[in-house]
């Protein structure tokens, strides 16, 4: 029987159904084996399925229907095969065979059988395929994106992760010429040219390993690439590949060098070792996300694959090698063991982000890492946990589970495990993922197994820890202290304000208990900053806690929650000198910079209460303190001093502030004190800068050292160009120029992006023309030339990004290069948040044009909405203007969207 057409065209749309994590059941059946043939030809591609069903007699009894889900996909045919011949019964739909539903197929015609084969054969259209889930093309290559939905975008399947199938045969079959490269999970068992027809080849992959479908990659196309090896520990040889469009080949060695010190590391710190005989990795220049850990066959976005000196940054750099070991250490946390159901997401994201920081930290320094965590934290996470879309790291509902791959779930999940080894030890740590592995190796499990193998293996009991699982919202920690010296006693107070980070939230979202909250502090003796008390744990589990410490001479300066110990707000009474004092000499590099932001803090918010248009003072202390730091030259690692001179984020900024916030006032005032330092220390800033300028004929190296010394370098740039004068202008065009010349992608972007906020000046005219041709088509590069320039701050920026928006190479089908000009712009404070209200207009004409492309993008781009409780009178009532716009689309919206309008609408 063959049953053709398109679900897309006859069925309705399906139904918006929230989900929810206390409803979580065991499927019907289980998949117990699948093979694949995909024959891919142009404009169709027809994928026929067999899935080796078996009765899940836990929670079904013969006869239960077989549910699976499927979009967009044509059917053609649904055969019941027989165990004993293979026979083919043809279903036919209807009750007794099967039926289409909006959400996918449910078959009933098993005959009562506990385990039968179900063939299915489907046509779908890659190349139509805009949402970039399931099977589509892009560039030269077809490729897959199945995380977390998209399986069933490619044939019908229980897609979802407790369904854990081995995939023994998958068979790929395209044209020679057009794809030449042919790529699948696993180990390669076949392949030859197709006895029908010589222009067409083929390839067969097996892999042995049981995985979820949301595992499941393949990649056909016209690729280049380079190859290597690791022997592992045990001494197998695995084969190692990056490929990329073969222009872009000379831009993959540092993913290659990346991937073999992730394989090392891992075995060295945790003693896990890679699998399988092959590891492939595929750059791809359309894709939604970062990358994706597929079995064996990693997908990535170019971004964090392609790297040369004259292309990217060092940051660029540091990002590639981060991922390329998150999406390796998915392998054993996320592949081998993964996740029972979407809600526990952060199982795996939240520990292998964890790992991918503890790798990166060192490969290069732990104390920079973890400033760049917390920076990172501070603007995304933090503001994601005070706005409407607040959520557990371990969510208890959503509607569309793409919007659920966040901050919180990644970065604060990251903390969460953090806190594991800072109240368990390392060792203990290790210990506790040893029995994880012990215990779940292969299977799907939850994040209670987690923290119960956490607990079980160091004797700890960790029922209290699942709070960071189940309430919303960022923690409020206050300290207070007193010193008797008559006795030598310091005495410090600690207090969780129990429920303080929900208050925004609706009372059926809040969960007010206390938490357990890893407080670690050290003491520093006033006269000559030394520790008195090292660094120790303080366990926080009551509302109020009093904590003593005897046997001292004089009243110390508290260093407290050091190395960001618990993601929470801290309040600590700290005064202006013991701010400048810990930004001076305490022994914690974390707090270091720490006090230095702080003093920062108060600087800005002092200017934004300040009379408009009042000149701004800075205190004598704040800019000692600075100057310390610019003039240091015992710090080895000069990234740590760049970073203590940068102000915090606006955003970072909002969420220490009460509402209603003047956004733009606050960027002003931001604004206002980073001209006052670099007028205050213009001499110093010069002299640092001059003094870490490359000399003429310097090689130049990409390494820790020299990224710290190029990271310096430009932040006093950037104080130089505060001024936006001709002395500025022409500085940062001798740098444009110098970078260009030595091919540094650091310097040179540093550059352009001081330039283009003088865009009158003809040096600028000149810079943009010659960033654009330099770039020669390389779409990463051209994506920096469009982002700077949709920053920059500047009044017209808006008709500047819509003439961007306009040019020829843009085009809000390639993810990349949408971000690159719209994302940024929502993040230019004063041109999104301009009190006329157009920014917001603006942003959301964008999320109606794009959710008909791409509705993943198109519902983080609407989250730029998301802070609107906490702006003034003026800016809510035209935010409120554009969500009805949004709302009034109910009906139009994609499932993603409408999740995120609806919560972000209901903020208060």
């Amino acid at each position: 029987t063959t049953a053709v057409r398109a679900e897309a065209e006859v069925l309705e749309k399906p139904a918006v159904v929230e989900k929810f994590r206390k409803d979580y059941r065991q499927p019907n059946y289980w998949i117990r084996e699948v093979q694949l043939d995909v024959k891919i030809f142009e404009g169709e591609t027809k994928v026929e399925a067999l899935l080796f069903c078996e009765l899940n007699t836990s929670v079904a009894s013969a006869g239960a229907e077989l549910v699976l889900d499927g979009e967009d996909l044509k059917l053609e045919a649904v055969e019941l095969l027989s165990e004993k011949d293979g026979a083919a019964k043809p279903l036919a739909e209807g009750p007794e065979g099967y039926e289409l539903t909006p959400e996918g197929m449910v078959v009933r015609g098993v005959d009562g059988l506990s385990s039968f084969c179900l063939k299915t054969r489907v046509a779908i259209e890659p190349e139509k395929n805009t949402q970039l889930s399931g099977l589509y093309f892009s560039g030269c290559m077809y490729c897959t994106q199945m995380e977390a939905e998209g399986f069933r975008r490619f044939t019908y399947f229980p897609d979802r992760p407790d369904v854990m199938a081995k995939y023994t045969r998958v068979r790929i079959e395209a044209d020679k010429t057009k794809c030449p490269v042919l790529l699948g999970n696993g180990n390669q068992i076949e392949k030859g040219s197709c006895a029908d027809d010589d222009s067409r080849h083929f390839a067969v992959f097996q892999d042995p390993f049981a995985k979820p479908s949301y595992l499941f990659a393949i990649v056909a196309g016209d690729l280049g690439g380079i190859e290597d090896s690791f022997t592992t520990a045990s001494g197998r040889k695995v084969k190692l590949a990056v490929f990329s469009e073969p222009e872009n080949v000379d831009q993959l060695d540092h993913a290659m060098v990346s991937l073999k010190n992730s394989m090392k590391w891992d075995e060295d710190r945790f003693g896990l070792e890679y699998d399988l005989d092959v590891y492939n990795i595929v750059a791809v220049n359309d894709f939604n996300m970062g990358a994706m850990e597929n079995k064996g066959l990693n997908i990535f976005n170019t971004a964090l694959t392609l790297a040369r000196p004259d292309t990217a940054t060092d940051g660029d750099y540091e990002r590639i090698e981060g991922v390329i070991g998150h999406e390796y250490f998915h392998n054993w946390t996320g592949n081998r063991v993964t996740c029972r159901d979407w809600f526990q997401l952060t199982l795996k994201e939240g520990l292998t982000v964890f790992r991918d920081q503890e790798f990166s930290g060192d490969m290069g320094s732990p104390a920079v890492k973890r400033i760049e965590e917390v920076r990172l934290l501070r603007a995304r996470q933090f503001p994601e946990d005070g706005g409407p879309m607040a959520h557990p790291i371990r969510p208890e509902s959503y509607i569309a589970m793409d919007n659920f791959y966040t901050a919180t779930v990644y970065c604060k999940g990251a903390e969460v495990i953090r806190m594991y080894q800072t109240l368990l030890g390392r060792d203990g740590f290790r210990k506790g993922m040893d029995l994880y592995f012990e215990r779940h190796d292969g299977g799907a499990v939850s994040c209670d197994d987690f923290r119960a193998a956490m607990a079980d293996a160091n004797g700890r009991d960790l029922t209290q820890f699942e709070e960071w699982y189940l309430q919303p919202g960022t923690p409020q920690v206050e300290a207070r202290s007193e010193w008797d010296a008559g006795n030598g006693k310091y005495t410090l107070t600690v207090r969780q304000k129990v429920g303080a980070g929900q208050a925004h939230l609706p009372e059926d979202k809040r969960r007010e208990k206390p938490m357990l909250i890893p407080v670690v502090i050290g003491l520093l003796d006033r006269a000559d900053g030394k520790e008195v008390v090292p660094s120790r744990v303080l366990e926080l589990t009551g509302a109020e806690q009093t904590f003593t410490f005897d046997g001292l001479t004089s009243e110390p300066v508290p260093s407290l929650l050091r190395d960001f110990s618990a993601p929470v707000k801290l309040d600590y009474p700290y005064t202006d000198d013991d701010l400048a004092f810990l930004a001076a000499y305490d022994t914690d590099s974390f707090n270091r910079w720490e006090a230095a932001q702080t003093l920062g803090s108060k600087a800005i918010k002092e200017a934004y209460v300040a009379e408009p248009g009042s000149p701004c003072k800075l205190p004598i202390g704040f800019v000692d303190a600075l100057r310390r730091i610019l003039t240091d030259k015992e710090t080895p690692d000069l990234s740590l001093l760049a970073y203590a001179l940068i102000l915090p984020a606006e955003s970072a900024l909002m969420e220490t502030m009460q509402p209603p916030i003047d956004p733009v006032r606050l960027h002003e005032a931001r604004g206002a004190v980073r001209s006052a330092i670099a007028s205050a220390l213009a001499s110093e800033f010069k002299q640092r800068y001059e003094e870490l300028s490359p000399a003429p004929g310097e090689p130049l190296v990409i390494d820790g050292f020299n990224a710290g010394k190029r990271r310096l370098r430009n932040v006093c740039l950037g104080y130089l160009a505060a001024p936006k004068d001709a002395a500025s202008l022409a500085l940062c065009a001798a740098q444009f120029k110098e970078a260009r010349d030595r091919g540094c992608m650091t310097d040179k972007l540093a550059a352009f992006g001081h330039l283009v906020e003088m865009p009158d000046a003809p040096e600028t005219g000149e810079a943009v023309q010659q960033f654009f041709e330099d770039a020669k088509g390389d779409a990463l590069v051209v994506n920096k030339w469009f982002a700077m320039q949709a920053g920059a701050d500047v009044p017209d920026i808006l008709a500047r990004v819509e003439r961007l928006m306009d040019h020829p190479d843009f085009t809000l089908k390639n993810p990349n290069r949408l971000r690159s000009v719209v994302s940024i712009f929502a993040g230019n404070i004063a041109g999104f948040h301009k009190a006329d209200g157009s920014g917001y207009a603006f942003m959301s004409k964008m999320v109606l044009e794009v959710d008909k492309l791409n509705p993943q993008v198109a519902s983080r781009l609407a989250l730029a909405f998301s802070t609107w409780a906490k702006l003034d009178a003026p800016r809510q009532a035209f935010v409120k203007e554009q969500l009805a716009v949004l709302s009034a689309k109910e009906g139009e919206l994609s499932k993603d969207t409408f999740e995120v309008v609806s919560k972000v609408s209901k903020a208060a």
